[in-house]
C-alpha cells in the first residue's frame, strides 16, 4: 500500500511528534486558507511598526491600526476600550496581532491603575475579538507578557499564572476571555508571553542603562550574578511570523525569550563593549543595593536589576521548530548601533 505523502520518511527529523515535511504542509495549507490581510493594532510602537514593515517586507499585506492616524498608510481607531468600534478596519481581515495596550508604568499616576488597565487591555481587548470573529477573522495573536507568570524566578509555559500588579492581571484576564470567545466562535487564539524586549527604538529603564554606561557613570551593580531572559525585538518578529500560520499554534500559549540568559552585570559589559568604553562597575552587596532603594522608592527598579527571571521556551522552539535569527550579543550590538545614531555619534 502506498504511503501517505503526510507520512514521516526515514530519517525526517520531528519535533513533538510532528515531523518537519507535514508542519510545512499543513502551514502552507493554513496560509491558503487564510488568504486576506493581518491587522495589527498598536502598528506605530516599539514592536508594531517594525512589525509591520517586516511582515510587508515578506509579502504580507498589513493593515496598520493605530490611535490617530498620520499617514495614508495608517487607519486612525481611537482609544481602545470596550465602546470601541472595530467592523470598518477589519473587513477582509484573515487575522489579527493584538500588541495595544496601556502599557506597564513603574509609578502609575492613576487613582484606580486596575480599573484603567483593564478598560483597555482587557475590556478593549475582549471587544476586539468579539468584533473580529463576527467579521469572519479566523486568527488572533495576543501579545501578552511574561509578567503574567509573576515577577522573578523560573517560568515555564506549563506554570499556573501568578500576576503581582494591575497591567498583568489585566493581560491574564484578557487571555482568558480570550480562550472563551476562541471556544465559542472557533476563531483561533495564539498567545505569546515575551519578556522584556530590547532593540532599537527601546526606552524606559534599558535605554536609561545604556545612556548611564555610554556616560562612563560606575555603576554598583558589579556583584549582581542573577539570571535574566531578555528577548531582542527582531527575534520578536521573527516569532510572531512563525506562528502566523502554523495550525498547531491554534490553542497555545508560549513563553518566548532570545536562546541566552544574562545577568545584570554581564549585560553592562556587552553594552560597554558594544559602545566601545570601559566597563565601570562596583562589587556592591546586592543586600545593600536593596535596602537604599527601598530608602528612595525604588525597590521595583531595584527587584528588575537584582533578581532572576528565567524563562524555558523550549517548548515554543521545539514545536515550531524555530531557532533566534540574532544572539544576544548581535541584539545589543544593534540596539547600541540604533542609539549611537539617534545621539548623533559619528
Amino acid at each position: 500500500m502506498a504511503k501517505s505523502h503526510l507520512g514521516k520518511k526515514k530519517g525526517e527529523k520531528c519535533f513533538y511528534g510532528v515531523s518537519v515535511v507535514r508542519k510545512r504542509y499543513f502551514s502552507n495549507y493554513l496560509r491558503g486558507r487564510m488568504k486576506g490581510k493581518w491587522a495589527v493594532t498598536g502598528a506605530s510602537g516599539f514592536v508594531g511598526k517594525p512589525l509591520c514593515d517586516f511582515l510587508e517586507a515578506s509579502g504580507e499585506r498589513v493593515d496598520r491600526l493605530v490611535r490617530k492616524a498620520k499617514s495614508e498608510s495608517e487607519k486612525g481607531i481611537g482609544d481602545i476600550g470596550p465602546e470601541s468600534q472595530w467592523a470598518s478596519v477589519l473587513s477582509g481581515c484573515a487575522g489579527i496581532i493584538h500588541l495595544a495596550a496601556r502599557v506597564h508604568l513603574m509609578q502609575d499616576p492613576s487613582v484606580d491603575p486596575l480599573f484603567e488597565y483593564r478598560k483597555v487591555n482587557t475590556a478593549g481587548t475582549l471587544e476586539l475579538a468579539k468584533q473580529a470573529a463576527e467579521q469572519g477573522v479566523r486568527r488572533f495573536i495576543f501579545i501578552s507578557s511574561v509578567k503574567v507568570n509573576g515577577e522573578s524566578g523560573f517560568f515555564s509555559p506549563f506554570d499556573s499564572p501568578a500576576p503581582s500588579d494591575p497591567y498583568s492581571i489585566s493581560k491574564l484576564e484578557a487571555e482568558e476571555g480570550l480562550k472563551k470567545i476562541s471556544q465559542k466562535t472557533g476563531m483561533e487564539l495564539v498567545v505569546l508571553r515575551p519578556p522584556l524586549i530590547y532593540g532599537p527604538g527601546v526606552r524606559a529603564n534599558f535605554y536609561k542603562l545604556i545612556k548611564a554606561v555610554d556616560r562612563g557613570l560606575p555603576l554598583p551593580l558589579g556583584g549582581i550574578k542573577n539570571r535574566r531572559s531578555l528577548i531582542f525585538l527582531r527575534n520578536l518578529l521573527d516569532a510572531i511570523k512563525t506562528v502566523m500560520y502554523q495550525p498547531q499554534a491554534a490553542g497555545k500559549t508560549y513563553l518566548l525569550s532570545d536562546n541566552e540568559v544574562v545577568s545584570t552585570s554581564d549585560l553592562i559589559r556587552l553594552i560597554s563593549k558594544a559602545l566601545g568604553r570601559k566597563t565601570k562597575l562596583l562589587n556592591i552587596s546586592p543586600k545593600l543595593i536593596e535596602v537604599v532603594a527601598r530608602l528612595v522608592r525604588r525597590d521595583k527598579m531595584a527587584e528588575r536589576l537584582l533578581s532572576n527571571l528565567e524563562i524555558d521556551s523550549s517548548y515554543f522552539k521545539k514545536e515550531m521548530n524555530w531557532v533566534p535569527p540574532y544572539t544576544l550579543v548581535q541584539g545589543i550590538a544593534e540596539t547600541v548601533h540604533w542609539y549611537q545614531a539617534e545621539n548623533n555619534y559619528d
